[in-house]
């Protein structure tokens, strides 16, 4: 872990101790994010101090006393009021509850996902704005208005920096899950620009996962999106070729895929699929693990991978599972029957416009020796996709079959 890491570690910890103090979540959010950009302008010159949770709250705090002096003359009662009010019965919370309040509050449900993710990486991941610009491939100034629209709409709500009650955390940790889920997803297979991977977004959301599991060490579902998480990261190694391109699952060198992480998933999901209700991380995780065992491609157990996809489709329905469920349908049945699947997802809205649909229809077609409708697939996909990667990997396979 690197010096800069190990602080981003601090963050819920310092926005934690200033809104305890002082309320006002949005303002204190912004200046902890001050203290930060001082962090990295001061600490390579001046030295690292002895205790850097002490210095950021230090100046975070004198940031915001800043802000709230400057707002005196407007509204100088309400400002003293907030600065006197006592911090809650019991002292500040231990770091530890403070992320998973601060996760809670980041995944409300009056924020749209897109929102969700970009405030928690700022909030939670300590990531600038101007970091999430970049990795989303918006201007910062867009990436600027998402999150302060997305702090307003939690004023608004009157939400307050505490865990929700007991009943509506079992859903709303669900939100979580899934944020860290996007966040994995957007790293793993970028949605547009010129790179497929981005590994700051993935490295983030493992690191996430697993203060979730350390916070939440009993929900089987928390243990299986890290499993999942480990389990396919542990590929990435292997999946671009030097120039950046994509490398498929099939061709890929296995002796490049990072084994601690495989036996760290394998383990965390065994453990998850055999102590509670069976949710749908643990499944995917578990289909992960089957790939990841297998020690070359032509030995993958498509049975069980096509059992664990049907088990998956009764829990948790969409067309991207049954998406994935066809091409174990051809490995294992033929390319006819995984293709007979496709026909009744072409009428789904949901993903009858996705390259993927398209992408994995022509390599149904292409197993099943349809070389010219398999071509011209690839290039249908290729013409939809955002990212640069996938086009340049879908037109290769297109030029092979010429």
């Amino acid at each position: 872990m690197t010096g800069w890491q190990a602080v981003r570690r601090l963050v819920p910890e310092v926005l934690g101790v200033l809104v305890r103090r002082y309320g006002l979540f949005d303002a204190c959010e912004d200046a902890v994010q001050e203290a930060l950009a001082a962090a990295a302008a001061q600490w390579p010159v001046a030295g690292w101090p002895e205790n850097p949770r002490a210095w950021l709250v230090t100046v975070a705090s004198r940031r915001l006393a800043d802000q709230v002096r400057s707002d005196a003359a407007r509204r100088r009662r309400e400002e003293a009021d907030a600065l006197r009010t006592p911090p809650p019965a019991g002292g500040e919370a231990e770091a530890g509850d403070d992320t998973l309040t601060l996760l809670f509050l980041c995944c409300h449900p009056a924020l749209t996902p897109s929102s969700q993710v970009a405030l928690t990486l700022r909030a939670v991941g300590g990531l600038s704005t101007a970091e999430i610009a970049r990795a989303f491939l918006v201007p910062e100034a867009t990436m600027a208005q998402r999150i302060s629209r997305a702090k307003h709409r939690i004023k608004a709500a009157g939400a307050g920096f505490e865990l929700p009650p007991p009943a509506e955390q079992a859903a709303r940790l669900g939100v979580v899950l899934h944020v860290v889920y996007l966040v994995f997803n957007e790293g793993y297979t970028a949605t547009s620009g010129t790179r497929l991977v981005r590994a700051e977004l993935t490295a983030e959301a493992i690191r996430l996962a697993r203060e979730l599991h350390r916070l939440v060490p009993g929900d089987g579902e928390v243990a299986g999106l890290l499993a999942l998480l480990l389990l396919t990261d542990a590929r990435r190694p292997a999946r671009t070729a030097p120039d950046g391109s994509l490398v498929p699952l099939s061709e890929q060198d296995r002796t490049l895929w990072d084994t601690g992480a495989i036996a760290e998933g394998v383990a965390l999901v065994t453990g998850a699929l055999s102590s509670g209700p069976i949710g749908p991380y643990q499944l995917q995780a578990a289909i992960a693990a089957v790939h990841d065992e297998a020690p070359t491609a032509g030995v993958t157990d498509w049975r069980q991978i096509l059992a664990l996809y049907t088990v998956l489709e009764r829990v948790a329905p969409n067309p991207a599972v049954t998406l994935n469920r066809a091409v174990a349908v051809a490995e294992v049945h033929g390319p006819a029957a995984g293709l007979a699947l496709l026909d009744a997802l072409s009428a789904d809205e949901r993903i009858s416009a996705s390259h993927h649909l398209l992408s994995v229809r022509a390599h149904l077609l292409e197993l099943a020796g349809d070389h010219e409708a398999a071509r011209a697939g690839y290039r249908a996909a290729a013409r939809r996709t955002t990212s640069e990667p996938e086009r340049r990997h879908l037109l290769t396979r297109a030029a092979r079959l010429e």
